[in-house]
């Protein structure tokens, strides 16, 4: 049985952890707020609670709040992580950008990917031309649709804004590993995971794509959703490298 969740804190960010239990992989979890590049702490709570659910180790990256240094040191959390095996990516929305844009960058190199990846309202398309920015903007109290252009500015800096590596819904999907999506029905960035799953399903990509009613619903069950997915494709590539 696992025991108690606690708590180190890494040069790359805060790391939870079960007491007694052996993590067989970590999770790379990747934020949703740039001001809170330099202490995540409020990712701890869903690092802990994954730990539980999981007994993997969560490592919550921190990064810098402009692109392309952001995916930087994303990608140097990843190195850490990967250097003491399997990883799977998890990101929330800015994070969900950063996660996808991850697969990217490591499928482009040709270097070894995650078991599996989550987006959880992700940010994938920083055009910001999406029919659900207007359609849901009332519903969604969650994001100022309205202050997204200017946000979306700061963060991408000089980088065109179809850039697949900033908007990953514009890149090339072919050859990432399964990946699960969270979406409301009543948010702003719905379209963007509904594109996302779409392309990769039609670039081979093996898709859980997870829509609830509104995003109370969503908060209830998508954690759950989250550690089933994650340890099930560690178990998948597990038993694949073994009876290969």
């Amino acid at each position: 049985m696992a025991g108690e969740v606690r708590v180190d804190e890494g040069f790359f960010g805060p790391e939870t952890r079960s007491e007694g239990v052996v993590s067989e992989q970590t999770v790379l979890y990747v934020h949703g707020d740039p001001r809170l590049a330099g202490t995540p702490q409020d990712a701890l709570p869903t690092a802990r609670e994954l730990t539980r659910l999981t007994g993997q180790a969560v490592v919550c990256a921190r990064y810098r709040p402009h692109f392309p240094q952001a995916l930087d040191d994303v990608y140097a959390a990843w190195e850490y992580c990967h250097d003491r095996g399997p990883v799977a990516v998890v990101g929330k929305r800015l994070g969900g950008a950063l996660a996808a844009g991850l697969l990217l960058r490591l499928r482009d190199a040709g270097a070894p990917l995650p078991t599996c990846a989550v987006l959880t309202s992700p940010v994938l398309d920083f055009t910001l031309d999406a029919p659900s920015l207007l359609l849901n903007a009332v519903a969604d109290r969650t994001v100022d649709a309205e202050a997204l252009p200017v946000r979306a500015a700061a963060y991408a800096g000089s980088t065109l804004r179809d850039d697949p590596l900033l908007s990953p819904l514009h890149g090339n999907l072919h050859g990432l590993p399964p990946v699960q999506l969270h979406a409301a029905g009543t948010e702003v960035l719905l379209d963007d995971s509904l594109s996302f799953a779409i392309r990769a399903a039609h670039s081979g990509v093996a898709v859980d794509l997870r829509v609830y009613e509104d995003l109370s619903a969503q908060g209830l069950r998508q954690l759950g959703a989250t550690a089933s997915f994650l340890k099930a494709w560690h178990r998948s590539v597990s038993f694949t490298s073994t009876d290969g």
